[in-house]
């Protein structure tokens, strides 16, 4: 008897980073006078990425390549970081005004909707468009930050989630200029991109935080953190709204930031389909230390589930 193998090629061909960069085009969404920088390319069904900290929009690079064929890819900066603007103070940072930044940018495109993709901080924000204007959402992927009612749970009942968001109690406490403010120094910009594995790109990455505000970057956790005197969008322990658009959530497992049973539990708070992609080899950056897993289950996902 014949036996039939049958080989089924990936649809990851990333470019190279350098044709990537001259590729995109720029524009600026305005958000009530701030002015958000993102870059654009591709064509079809319009798909927003919004990255963490500390980062830029170059961070999905590998994903804004596989999507790019069949997909409109945005990539965002958030205010505060590389092009877009910088205001002062706490309250600028507020997650109404971040949400309203994300609206901006689909507006911007003269779109009435998107697929929304948020990592970390990026995924805080995320959450709170499609839990907030859930019309704008078609679909949603997170990646590595826990639904807000699992986050709730996990700072208050894990003990290694409470040693893990240390860290960010000291941002919410501390200064860019402060000795230990980043585990054992003062804010730079070598320094946040310390975690960036390839030389090229990290030096992308540092010439980005130059333009970047530090003192921002601090306001997304000051302003929007939970703490005793704070109520968090980020950690809502009294319930959100339940979301009604399909949710694909990735989570790297070597995150020592945020703990993976966070996720437990996430499907009992929407009511369409979730998917959830762990990693055993990945941390934090999932997108990009599983960036062919994260750009060809993106890739599929979204292209079942968009018109």
């Amino acid at each position: 008897m014949k036996k039939l193998i049958l080989f089924i090629s990936a649809v990851f061909s990333p470019m190279l980073n350098a044709d990537l960069l001259e590729e995109v085009t720029h524009g600026y969404a305005d958000n009530n006078g701030v002015k958000i920088h993102y870059v654009k390319t591709g064509q079809g069904p319009l798909v927003v990425m919004i990255h963490g900290f500390p980062d830029y929009w170059y961070t999905w690079r590998h994903q804004i390549n596989a999507l790019k064929e069949n997909f409109t890819v945005v990539a965002m900066d958030q205010r505060g970081y590389n092009l877009s603007d910088q205001p002062e103070g706490v309250t600028a940072y507020a997650m109404p005004n971040l949400v309203g930044d994300v609206a901006a940018v689909i507006k911007h495109q003269g779109a009435s909707s998107a697929s929304v993709v948020g990592h970390d901080w990026g995924g805080a924000v995320a959450w709170q468009v499609a839990f907030n204007l859930p019309q704008m959402v078609d679909n949603l992927v997170i990646l590595n930050l826990p639904h807000p009612s699992g986050m709730a749970r996990e700072l208050a009942t894990n003990k290694e989630q409470q040693k893990n968001s240390a860290y960010a109690r000291s941002f919410i406490k501390g200064s860019p200029t402060d000795q230990d403010i980043m585990f054992g120094g003062p804010m730079s910009a070598a320094g946040l991109a310390g975690w960036v594995k390839d030389e090229k790109d990290r030096n992308h990455y540092i010439e980005a935080f130059k333009r970047s505000s530090f003192a921002g970057m601090l306001n997304f956790y000051k302003a929007n953190y939970p703490s005793t005197d704070n109520p968090s969008p980020v950690a809502d322990a009294n319930g959100t709204p339940r979301l009604p658009m399909p949710v694909l959530i990735f989570h790297g497992l070597k995150d020592t930031a945020l703990h993976s049973n966070g996720l437990n539990n996430t499907w009992d708070w929407i009511d369409n389909d979730v998917t959830i992609v762990t990693e055993p080899n990945a941390g934090h950056f999932v997108q990009q230390d599983a960036a062919q897993l994260v750009s060809q289950t993106m890739q599929w996902w979204l292209s079942t589930r968009t018109p």
